[in-house]
């Protein structure tokens, strides 16, 4: 966890009442904020530039993302320089607006998605010496910069203390399986096609057996660096749900090992089919050896995985005192309309 200064944030300039909204799962929040807006001109460096306040010498502020993107054409999320990847990106755009090099933003995901993979709810935190009384125009700077296929929900200062990913109560990943016999091409990257008929009740009865603590060794595919993360997580419910030809997994837990979440859901998609019974997955379980599952399933494909929200203490979300208020992007009006032609 990076090591800051107490934040000491300047006033922003006199506002309406503000009003609160959190978006809660399980008692635990995704965001917390208002609504208000800044009236300031259309988007741009400078203006993210005029934006900042006056800072404290030595003080560092940190600034919480709520990122969405589609996956297709990315390297997964985290950052190197080619091919392009989530997180690249993102520090390009801040890079370009702060003038602060990678390693001064200290960017930091909530979760490292795969190749493929989407977000709707991916959180993010970066770091910079000074402060923003006002976030809109930031906000509006970085989506400009950035490709159309990720886009800054919100941004919000953070306590010193936040942490994008060790300070996460639990995540929700959505993997969604299109299940008629002719695919809907406009699923086409974003749900996988399952030709076969696919038990849905079986699939119910199946994932019971995931719910709980367990030791998932037989579920992680292999890392390759340093970490060494303890194969025990916590499920805490895992729903099929039937929308149209659309199959929707809904797995929400304390966290997942490399390719938890897809591997899980090859093997549903076994007993789905019915060549598997539904017990088959305690079993896997009870093995803690990733040579069984291998046995019976492969990994489920990349682009069918959204990661869609991460959570946390409601406490860990309240701004600091002082701190501007959150962004949620900011609407265009246009005061009078001239139509010359028709």
């Amino acid at each position: 966890m990076l090591g800051l200064a107490p934040l000491r944030f300047v006033s922003p300039p006199p506002r309406g009442a503000a009003a609160v909204s959190a978006a809660a799962i399980g008692g635990h929040s995704i965001s917390l904020g208002d609504g208000c807006h800044c009236a300031v001109p259309p988007p741009g460096e400078k203006d993210a530039d005029k934006a900042r306040a006056e800072t404290t010498e030595g003080a560092s502020y940190k600034w919480r993302m709520v990122i969405a993107y589609d996956g297709t054409k990315f390297k997964g999320w985290q950052y190197q320089p080619s091919p392009p990847t989530i997180q690249c990106s993102i520090e390009n755009a801040l890079t370009r607006i702060t003038k602060l090099d990678r390693k001064e933003l200290c960017l930091v995901g909530a979760g490292r998605t795969d190749t493929g993979v989407h977000a709707w709810g991916q959180v993010a935190h970066f770091t910079t010496p000074f402060s923003y009384h006002c976030l809109d125009s930031m906000h509006s700077a970085i989506n400009g910069l950035l490709p159309h296929e990720i886009r800054v929900r919100e941004i919000s200062a953070a306590k010193p203390e936040f942490h994008a990913r060790t300070s996460t109560r639990s995540k929700i990943y959505h993997y969604k399986i299109y299940n008629g016999p002719v695919m809907d091409p406009f699923h086409n990257h974003y749900a996988y096609h399952s030709v076969y008929k696919l038990n849905s009740q079986a699939m119910r009865e199946a994932a019971k057996h995931f719910v709980g603590t367990h030791d998932f060794t037989s579920f992680a595919n292999a890392v390759h660096n340093d970490r060494v993360r303890s194969p025990i997580k916590k499920i805490m419910r895992f729903d099929v749900i039937e929308m149209g030809a659309i199959l929707q997994l809904e797995i929400e837990g304390t966290g997942f090992l490399y390719r938890q979440v897809r591997n899980m859901v090859a093997l549903l998609l076994q007993v789905g089919r019915e060549a598997l019974p539904p017990d088959i997955v305690a079993k896997i379980i009870a093995a803690r050896d990733r040579k069984e599952l291998a046995k019976v399933a492969l990994s489920a494909p990349p682009h069918g995985l959204y990661l869609m929200s991460v959570n946390y203490d409601k406490e860990m979300l309240q701004p600091p005192e002082g701190a501007p208020h959150i962004s949620f992007g900011r609407t265009h009006q246009i005061s009078k309309c001239k139509l010359l032609f028709y």
